[in-house]
């Protein structure tokens, strides 16, 4: 090769490496927007359910918006954060703040519990077997809340439910007391979530490849071992989006609450903030006071979420 052409070949290779190549095609704003334009009719969809109503809520919190503003007797006053002052100095709103956290965090341990559990039973069972509990799985999960609430308050009922029955409970009521009403709820709520952890979890179970199942089986390792120190780090993407959907889920639980113990139980014992919000505002007529606690709910949701993702970064994991 003459000195020429290898000087050539020199540059050439440098402007490779350095990214001037001229051959090497440049992305034109045509295909910079592309994914924008493909995305836009789940943006205006997005805008349109969430947030509109979330504006609007907003909106309803900071004025004096009771039944005489919506039948027009009066006009609608500003009243800035009179409605949220208003709610942090109810010490009912503090009650049952706490109430719903817990119930929630109890609700989304177990769903989760029952979910991953079921998930990995389904990779050891037979293919009829798992047909029976996928479809078991899914009715539960297709059962309208209302429906599946109604049922759960039979088949625990004083006089005629089967439970007391079998158990030799005579004609004990669980939606009598506090935390036996809350029990009942927790009940139903896990068997109308767990479909969505269990299948989730099992189509990642799925997709680990079986050599490293096998070759930590073969290391002597138990199920559970296998569990915590193989599957759950690689799942641990697919159980940040499972938790995080349970957690918004079950802090946000109307129908069951409202079902299940007839508004909120006996005094309001079993209150959680939604059942809470919707006696404010339509109970009440203090739509603004109702609309109040729902921004605060929402804020709540989201810090949660936040704080739940920040932990997982500094533990290293890629969202």
């Amino acid at each position: 090769m003459t000195p020429n052409g290898s000087g050539v070949a020199v540059r050439a290779r440098l402007r490779v490496r350095g990214g001037l190549s001229r051959s090497s095609p440049r992305p034109c704003r045509g295909a910079q927007a592309s994914p924008w334009l493909y995305l836009a009719p789940a943006l205006v969809v997005l805008g349109g359910l969430l947030v509109y109503p979330i504006y609007q809520l907003g909106l309803i919190s900071v004025f004096r918006y009771t039944q005489a503003q919506v039948s027009g007797g009066e006009p609608t006053a500003f009243v800035g954060l009179g409605n949220y002052s208003d709610v942090f100095s109810d010490d009912q709103f503090w009650s049952v703040l706490l109430a719903t956290v817990c119930f929630a965090a109890a609700c989304v341990v177990s769903t989760l519990a029952v979910g991953c559990a079921l998930a990995v039973l389904l990779t050891r069972v037979r293919a009829v077997p798992r047909l029976a509990l996928m479809l078991a799985a899914l009715g539960a999960w297709a059962t309208p809340a209302v429906t599946g609430s109604t049922v759960w308050l039979f088949l625990f009922d004083a006089d005629f439910g089967p439970v007391n029955r079998v158990l030799g409970l005579g004609d004990h009521s669980w939606t009598y007391g506090r935390y036996s009403a809350f029990f009942l709820v927790l009940l139903e709520v896990v068997w109308c979530s767990f479909p969505f952890v269990m299948v989730t979890v099992y189509a990642g179970i799925r997709a680990v490849p079986s050599e490293v199942l096998e070759a930590a089986a073969l290391d002597g390792a138990s199920q559970w071992r296998i569990w915590r120190s193989v599957l759950a780090p690689m799942l641990r993407p697919i159980l940040t989006v499972v938790t995080i959907q349970s957690v918004i889920w079950d802090f946000k639980i109307f129908t069951q609450i409202y079902v299940m113990t007839g508004g909120g139980g006996i005094a309001g014992q079993n209150l959680v903030l939604n059942v809470y919000a919707y006696q404010q505002a339509f109970a009440s007529s203090q739509y603004g006071l109702g609309a109040a606690i729902g921004v605060v709910t929402l804020l709540v949701l989201l810090a949660v979420t936040l704080v739940y993702l920040r932990l997982l970064r500094r533990q290293g994991e890629e969202l």
